[in-house]
């Protein structure tokens, strides 16, 4: 197979998967690991994409941010089975912060029965919230329209005036050097606001966040609890030497 067809199926395997791992690509070109590597190589230098420990990644740009519609079918049994996995931390009547996002989303359909109170930022989370019968504050502050969060000023004094037992964010990214990132300065803002004033903080991202980052950061990856999808095993073992990791399998 001639290099520019193998580079052509790399691609097109990232921009089914957003990530790709060496042994996918093997599966479909039969090159060797060491080709591989040298695509991977020549496809990076030209901006085509991120490698990653294990496979590669689609390149993003550090302000690029993606609205709530185009994230909503991403991933989405995954962000699903971490949803599930981020309901066994909440116990009966514990107050809990739940950041704006596709993934946090998720969640809300296991909090019925925890007869929690949850404050969010998120507006595409209150019907759910509603229709779930649980007991829901809303922040102020302005509403960003791609991500449908209230971020700003006015959001963060109407936090400051609550204690969380949990605090649940999403991020756009999580990397080892660089720990949690977003593109939003305010949006990082929110979160870390809510980080501060929780006695225990959960990340929930799916795997195709690794090694991403983006423009504002948030914390680092020891701050908080990371509940993920399926990982390497030099991933986890990386990972788990900075912060404690749940990972879901698929």
């Amino acid at each position: 197979m001639l290099t520019n067809e193998r580079h052509a199926i790399i691609l097109e395997l990232l921009d089914e998967k957003q990530t790709v791992t060496t042994q996918e690509i093997h599966e479909v070109t039969s090159a060797s690991e060491s080709t591989i590597r040298r695509d991977l190589t020549d496809l990076e230098k030209q901006h085509k994409l991120q490698r990653i420990h294990g496979g590669a990644t689609l390149t993003e740009k550090k302000l690029q941010e993606y609205s709530i519609a185009e994230k909503s079918t991403r991933n989405l049994e995954e962000k699903q089975r971490i949803a599930k996995l981020a309901a066994e931390f909440i116990q009966e009547e514990d107050c809990i912060f739940l950041d704006a996002g596709t993934t946090t989303l998720q969640l809300i359909p296991y909090l019925k029965v925890k007869q929690v109170v949850v404050v969010t930022n998120g507006l595409t989370h209150v019907d759910l919230l509603m229709k779930n019968g649980i007991t829901t504050y809303l922040t102020g502050g302005f509403l960003k329209q791609k991500t449908s969060a209230l971020i700003g000023q006015q959001a963060v004094q109407s936090l400051e005036n609550y204690r969380f037992d949990k605090c649940f964010l999403g991020v756009n990214g999580f990397h080892l050097d660089f720990g949690y990132t977003t593109p939003d300065p305010e949006e990082a803002n929110i979160k870390h606001t809510a980080l501060t004033l929780a006695k225990e903080t959960y990340v929930l991202a799916d795997h195709t966040k690794l090694d991403k980052v983006s423009f504002a950061k948030i914390c680092d990856l020891s701050e908080a609890t990371l509940i993920t999808g399926s990982l390497s095993e030099i991933n986890y073992k990386a990972i788990t030497d900075k912060t404690t990791i749940e990972v879901v399998s698929p």
